[in-house]
């Protein structure tokens, strides 16, 4: 396993994290609890040292398996990242609130259902334009000193809120959407890169679609968050991607190895991606992603793949 140094939090982390929100069971296919702690726990026992979550994750559900995977002494080997703020569902309007008496109450639960003394990175889960970005930090600051937390993290905010932000706490970490085909972020990761601030990057798989496993439409139910909170399965997007798949191939015969550790080796290679966050529904896919770290693409490849994602105007945005 490959790992980066946080500059602003000063800890190293694994350049793969474990990515929680499709175990939540909350309308993003089937999930097997026993299973799902142990794909957490293969992870950990092959180099992975973080746990990313949320309590809006099947209403608690995802923070409670995370508690128990990380038992028996699967705590002191990893780092967990969780978040606030956020009730609901996709599928139904979401409530974002981040004020203080909601931060104080929401760590409690978070605490009781990960099973642990105190959370390493804790993120504002998205922007609440109902509270000042200066009460929820003073909430966050307060947890800080009490030994609480450790980190402040902001998730799924652009640059000026994250430069307010950053007027009331030092901000460690953000999580923004990033993958090969969906680079809308990548010029506030340079400037937080710059700003000592690392990246955890979600959707890191563009929501299965990278691991090749999709050559045609698939049969999601409609409900199910692939339809609606990414793009990626609807066109034109789609087309293009197969584009896209059909040159990772040419790579994959090459080197003998998946689709997946094709996108995680070039997402990783980015020097703004502290960590990529991502799923893994069984241990054999765990070890599987870990292992797209134990090669890296040449230069010459991911030139090849860098050339077709601009060709098919994946190089900034969607």
């Amino acid at each position: 396993m490959k790992y980066t140094h946080l500059q602003n939090a000063n800890v190293d982390v694994s350049c793969l994290a474990s990515g929680t929100w499709a175990i939540g069971g909350q309308n993003y296919g089937d999930v097997n609890r026993e299973e799902s702690i142990k794909a957490i726990r293969a992870m950990i026992d092959n180099g992975v040292n973080l746990i990313d979550t949320a309590p809006v994750y099947g209403n608690g559900y995802a923070e409670q398996v995370v508690g128990e995977a990380l038992q028996n002494g699967y705590r002191e080997k990893a780092l967990i990242s969780t978040k606030f703020g956020l009730a609901g569902n996709y599928l139904n309007p979401y409530k974002r609130d981040s004020s203080f008496a909601n931060v104080m109450r929401e760590v409690l639960s978070s605490l009781k259902n990960l099973k642990t003394d105190y959370i390493d990175f804790y993120f504002v889960h998205w922007p609440d334009d109902n509270t000042s970005i200066e009460e929820t930090m003073k909430a966050l600051n307060i947890l800080k000193e009490k030994g609480a937390i450790r980190f402040i993290g902001l998730s799924n905010f652009n640059k000026e809120q994250v430069e307010e932000a950053m007027k009331y706490a030092k901000i460690d970490v953000i999580q923004p959407l990033f993958c090969m085909v969906d680079q809308k972020n990548v010029e506030l990761m340079q400037w937080c890169n710059e700003q000592g601030i690392g990246s955890f990057t979600y959707g890191s798989m563009g929501a299965g679609i990278l691991t090749g496993k999709y050559r045609a439409k698939p049969n999601f139910p409609a409900n199910d968050l692939r339809w609606h909170f990414y793009d990626y399965y609807n066109e034109p997007y789609f087309s293009k991607i197969q584009l896209l798949l059909n040159e990772m191939d040419k790579i994959a015969e090459k080197r003998g190895v998946p689709l997946s550790q094709i996108a995680l080796n070039w997402s990783a290679k980015q020097n703004y991606v502290a960590t990529c966050l991502v799923g893994a529904s069984t241990s054999a896919h765990a070890i599987e992603n870990c292992e797209s770290f134990n090669w890296e693409l040449t230069d010459e490849e991911k030139e090849m793949l860098d050339k077709k994602l601009n060709e098919l105007e994946f190089g900034g945005k969607l």
